[in-house]
């Protein structure tokens, strides 16, 4: 395979609440930090030509956006996404907060760090019991005719609750673990095809997979001259239209990597042993 890094066209683009273009590989951002390195690895993703961002209030403990925003803010067709609902001290994670005072407080944090007017694409991080689900929305949806976000997304869900949610207000993204090894939300990722919904896969190169799978894995992406995660990627980009992964990196070079399964057509055959092999692995946990 030819490792072009210039090619994140090949992988077509989504449309994002029926107004974003966004092409088909991201850049999740859970592990950037306060560094030159990361900053090299913002500005290079941009240069490639992704141009949807992923982060979350607590990644890095608030370091991940407020780099972000030093870098990217002003870039035009650059859009960023982040979440909030999960939460943390110097101690670690803390149980997680749906109450809308809470909300509103982090929203107002994440803007400033972003320096951001509107943020592209906000998620709840995760459904918490501390108030009820439908408050919750009500009040991401007034927030949204503010005009302090453009989008409304949700992370970690089922349908049922996806369903409560698009009774109140569009969604636009769900962002649920998904991988050919984590089939787990299938059925999430079913339903955002038949509703237009962008369906973020966080994990994506995650692989908990058996020596057998390993095998099938390896093979695959020698016949390509790719790299296993390379291979990975491949297969989510051919399994749903709908599919936007955000694969992180602390490289360059591995950034460039991931761009350039974008050129990688996966034959019938091998997206077919692939998957089975996913499944197969999975069953035997």
């Amino acid at each position: 395979m030819s490792q072009d890094t210039t090619s994140i066209d090949r992988a077509g683009t989504v449309t994002l609440g029926g107004d974003l273009v966004l092409n088909r590989i991201g850049l999740g951002t859970n592990r950037v930090t306060d560094s030159d390195t990361s900053r090299a690895v913002l500005n290079a993703a941009v240069e490639l030509g992704i141009n949807h961002i992923d982060t979350a209030d607590v990644y890095t403990g608030n370091t991940s956006e407020a780099v972000i925003g030093e870098t990217l803010a002003g870039r035009e067709g650059v859009h960023v996404a982040t979440k909030g609902g999960n939460r943390f001290s110097s101690e670690g994670y803390l149980p997680p907060s749906n109450d809308v005072a809470y909300l509103a407080s982090a929203i107002e944090a994440s803007r400033r760090r972003l320096r951001a007017e509107t943020i592209d694409l906000y998620y709840l991080h995760r459904v918490a019991d501390d108030n009820p689900f439908e408050e919750t929305i009500q009040f991401l949806k007034q927030v949204q005719q503010d005009g302090r976000i453009r989008h409304i997304g949700l992370s970690n869900v089922t349908i049922e609750q996806l369903e409560i949610a698009r009774g109140i207000v569009d969604i636009a993204a769900v962002q649920n673990q998904y991988s050919v090894f984590e089939r787990a939300n299938e059925p999430v990722l079913q339903y955002a095809e038949r509703h237009g919904i962008v369906f973020v896969p966080w994990g994506p190169l995650k692989s908990g997979l058996d020596a057998e799978a390993a095998e099938v894995l390896t093979r695959i992406a020698t016949g390509y001259e790719a790299q296993p995660q390379q291979i990975l990627l491949a297969w989510l980009l051919r399994r749903s239209p709908n599919m936007l992964p955000i694969p992180g990196t602390q490289s360059v070079e591995h950034l460039q990597a991931n761009i350039a399964a974008a050129s990688i057509e996966l034959s019938d055959d091998d997206f077919s042993e692939l998957s089975k092999a996913g499944l197969a692995s999975r069953s035997a946990d």
